[in-house]
């Protein structure tokens, strides 16, 4: 009769074998067996991120849609708050194009959040005070979402729309917004907010209109299939009566759409709300937002812990897991990749696969270093882009783990004039 043991300790000790008392040649079988199983994983959740997750959800969102109700006449009122930190030199402009948006006077009011600003932004914003146009100062800089919790109470209105100061909106975005929540169960809309390049067309904005393309299209597919995962600062919109008090250190277009699906609610992106918006001049400065975008976004997971359970929302549970969670984690398994394969190096397959590794990556340091000096060929500069995501990624990833989070940042507008 076979006996069974309920716990280690019961297990007779003359049968327990340590990996230490293996003979050599079993050791380099496991570590082998151990590293290939280590290369394998990581190579299959690379290719599922960025080819598996893009194919498969496209083939889900055709055969298994979810039917969208919109009412083209639906017309509640609208706030829209503009947030704003030293902005003025972009601030007016913004102004002007709210107010020209073809949306009825008496529904639609517009709050500019300053955020301690040092500039004449506060000006500029009093000066239309007259035409509806009201300003919120915060006295002390607190960042983004501090400002947010001190307009979004000011709103009388059903709907809010989140914009920042450099997103110039299209006249019909209002109307286009409000036709989903005619949809009882739409909590928030996210519009298409497209990059393009300032005055001198840097590699940076194209490697980031690039990049935003697809990140377009898994947004639309994510929307036909269930809800779109998360919002964009610049422009989405939510009902008033779902936004929940936000830290500091909260990103707002990330974490209130989690707590609305949290809800029971449904997230829509429409490709025809649009604005436009300069992407960063440099990749420094692309760098530093993404870092600090993948920090706050990994931390606002932590923050609405129910979205992480399948039972509740598979779809969308698929959704934020294969789009943001497993892409945040991208660094890690690519590192994994690289060690697996120079640890296999005495095998050919894996031999080939770590001198293809180093060489996308030698590819990247030479964009790099031809960047900075000169217009780098299109190969080059796509594999650096790639390399700065997925590094920004990783620190991250640490900085969210390290609970070093900051509230406040410096737009790139006006950093750059600072250094001017």
């Amino acid at each position: 009769m076979r006996r069974s043991f309920g716990n280690w300790s019961e297990f007779p000790s003359d049968q327990i074998i340590e990996y230490s008392q293996l003979a050599p040649s079993c050791q380099d079988a496991l570590l082998t067996t151990l590293l290939q199983f280590l290369f394998w994983c990581c190579a299959a959740l690379v290719t599922y991120i960025y080819a598996g997750f893009p194919f498969l959800l496209g083939a889900l969102a055709r055969l298994a849609p979810r039917r969208n109700h919109r009412d083209e006449a639906f017309r509640p009122t609208v706030t829209l708050i503009v947030s704003a930190y030293n902005e003025a030199a972009v601030l007016r402009e913004k102004i002007e194009n709210s107010l020209a948006l073809r949306y009825r006077r008496d529904l639609l009011e517009v709050l500019i959040v300053s955020d301690c600003s040092s500039d004449a932004t506060d000006d500029i914003a009093c000066e239309y005070s007259g035409r509806g146009v009201r300003l919120i100062r915060q006295n002390t800089r607190l960042g983004k979402s501090a400002g947010l919790n001190l307009a979004v109470p000011e709103a009388s209105s059903e709907i809010v729309v989140f914009s920042d100061a450099n997103a110039i909106y299209q006249p019909d975005v209002i109307e286009k917004f409000v036709r989903h929540f005619a949809d009882s169960g739409v909590g928030y809309v996210v519009g298409n907010a497209r990059y393009v390049e300032g005055g001198d067309r840097s590699q940076s904005s194209e490697s980031e209109g690039l990049y935003w393309k697809f990140e377009t299209w898994i947004k639309r597919k994510e929307s036909d299939f269930e809800s779109v995962v998360g919002g964009d600062g610049a422009i989405y919109a939510i009902r008033r009566k779902l936004y929940s008090p936000l830290l500091p250190t909260d990103i707002n277009d990330f974490l209130n759409p989690l707590q609305i699906i949290d809800r029971g609610y449904r997230g829509i992106f429409d490709p025809d709300v649009v604005c436009f918006e300069e992407t960063a001049d440099t990749f420094a400065q692309e760098f530093r937002r993404k870092v600090r975008i993948v920090s706050r976004a990994f931390n606002a997971v932590r923050r609405a812990p129910g979205v992480l359970d399948p039972f509740r929302n598979f779809r969308h549970w698929w959704l934020l897991i294969s789009h943001k969670i497993l892409r945040w984690l991208a660094p890690f398994f690519l590192l994994g990749l690289l060690a697996a394969s120079l640890a296999l190096l005495g095998r050919p397959f894996y031999r080939w696969a770590a001198m293809a590794q180093i060489a996308f990556y030698l590819l990247a340091l030479l964009g790099w270093a031809v960047q900075r000096e000169r217009r780098a060929p299109k190969p080059l500069y796509i594999a650096f882009y790639f390399c700065v995501v997925n590094v920004a990624a990783l620190l991250g990833c640490i900085k969210c783990l390290r609970g070093n989070l900051s509230g406040t940042w410096m737009p790139h507008r006006t950093e750059a004039q600072g250094k001017s």
